[in-house]
């Protein structure tokens, strides 16, 4: 990166592009193994497989700061033309993927056990399910390494190798779960086997995206690996994206307790409305990816000029997207809740609350955004600080809000913490300007 000029829309699109489209496969997954499932003819295996994974999803989740912050790491050595703390880098990475993994799989006895007594299940279900997990457990390490290769590759904006990993992994999962369930008559260990093989070969082929690392001395020079100085900014780097995660995992967990108060109608008709938020943010990853990526090797170059480039330019991108959702969920969204829910009074619920989602994506665009701003420059700090202040706004605004108004309330002060991470986060972006040092 010599220049702002250097950061052009067609730039921040061929980033953004290929993310898009891989989170496009995502659900289409969910919904394949669910009607291979589905084939056999009974409740239970679709029930053990939805809560097998959802209960794997949320343990490798703990892990998922590992993208965020390689992302902003590997991008400011780009940005310093420092190849060799790049491929070091890479091995740190995959020491803590497999690390992180042996854990897992060593735990997974007591794991398992603790997430049946929060969230029990029918005898069969529960069965079956622990069979589903302790295949699937295995591929812990390919998983969490699969972060870290992510947040590698995005940083140097090979987003089209996510892609392809991405539909390897996908496509692979698919043709497997019909052979194995469909053809072979494995069942729920059919499914699970099919993910463990798609997942260390989605491994695989990540690493063969990384080969030219692998040419370099630094990979295994251990006194580099093991650099104090870069273990412990790595370290800091995680633990403050870790501890923004749990705060928007809280935030999360207690909308939807405070939703069940309502009855089960709006309980569902909440869930219902969730999916619209995370359909945005599916289709704004991209472009927030796009500034962690520029954002970081602007930062590493030490050019104040083509950070702020790089940030105005991927968030009038991320405008443009969260304005055409907005449009979309005003004309369309009555018949997107009749494509999720069956039930007529869920529908009309769900209908009740539909303004809050045209107006979430405007609302959350600043921060989501400013989200991938500040991990390029690995302002994880700022970040941590403003996660834990708008969590505070959040649960201040709830409790006046939710006496007053009901499940409007509740909605209202989702909504505000979204628009107090966005200001606590812009506030705090002068700083992040003023602390990028010209080389």
């Amino acid at each position: 990166m010599a220049d702002a000029a250097a950061i052009t829309h067609r730039r921040v699109l061929n980033i953004a592009l290929p993310v898009v489209a891989a989170n496009v496969t995502v659900p289409i997954l969910g919904a394949v193994d669910t009607g291979v499932v589905g084939q056999l003819g009974e409740a239970a295996p679709i029930g053990a497989v939805g809560i097998g994974a959802v209960i794997l999803t949320a343990l490798y989740w703990v892990f998922g700061f590992l993208r965020m912050g390689t992302t902003g790491l590997a991008a400011q050595a780009l940005g310093r033309g420092d190849r060799g703390e790049l491929a070091a880098l890479l091995t740190r990475v995959l020491m803590i993927g497999l690390a992180g993994g042996l854990v897992l799989i060593a735990m997974q006895g007591l794991l398992f056990a603790g997430a049946f007594w929060i969230a029990p299940a029918s005898d069969e279900v529960e069965a079956l399910a622990r069979s589903y997990m302790a295949i699937r457990i295995w591929s812990a390490p390919a998983i969490i390494a699969g972060f870290g290769i992510m947040g590698w590759l995005i940083a140097q904006e090979r987003t089209r190798a996510v892609l392809a990993v991405q539909l390897l992994m996908n496509g692979m999962n698919v043709a497997l779960d019909l052979l194995f369930v469909l053809g072979l008559g494995w069942g729920v260990e059919g499914v699970a086997l099919a993910t463990f093989l798609s997942e260390w070969s989605g491994l695989a082929l990540g690493l063969w995206f990384c080969r030219a690392a692998f040419r370099l001395p630094d990979w295994r020079d251990w006194a580099k690996v093991f650099d104090r100085v870069k273990l412990v900014r790595m370290g800091r780097v995680n633990s403050d994206i870790l501890i923004r995660s749990l705060v928007i995992e809280a935030m999360i967990v207690s909308f939807m307790f405070w939703g069940a108060d309502f009855g089960d109608e709006t309980l569902a008709a909440n869930q219902v409305l969730l999916q619209f938020l995370h359909i945005t943010a599916y289709g704004m990853d991209g472009f927030a990816f796009g500034a962690e990526a520029l954002v970081g090797q602007a930062a590493g170059a030490g050019n104040r000029a083509a950070l702020r480039r790089a940030a105005v330019v991927s968030s009038l991108w991320g405008a443009a997207v969260v304005l055409g959702f907005a449009l979309v969920f005003a004309v369309a969204g009555g018949w997107i809740i009749d494509l999720m829910a069956t039930d007529t009074g869920v529908r009309a619920a769900a209908r009740d609350y539909l303004p809050w989602m045209v107006a979430a994506p405007l609302v959350g665009w600043a921060s989501w955004m400013l989200d991938g701003i500040f991990i390029g420059a690995t302002r994880t700090a700022d970040m941590r600080n403003m996660m834990l202040v708008s969590g505070i706004i959040y649960a201040l605004c709830a409790v006046p809000l939710v006496a007053a108004f009901g499940n409007h309330g509740l909605w209202a002060a989702y909504l505000v913490s979204y628009a107090a991470r966005g200001v606590t986060l812009a506030l705090r972006y002068p700083a992040l300007e003023r602390a990028v040092s010209p080389r």
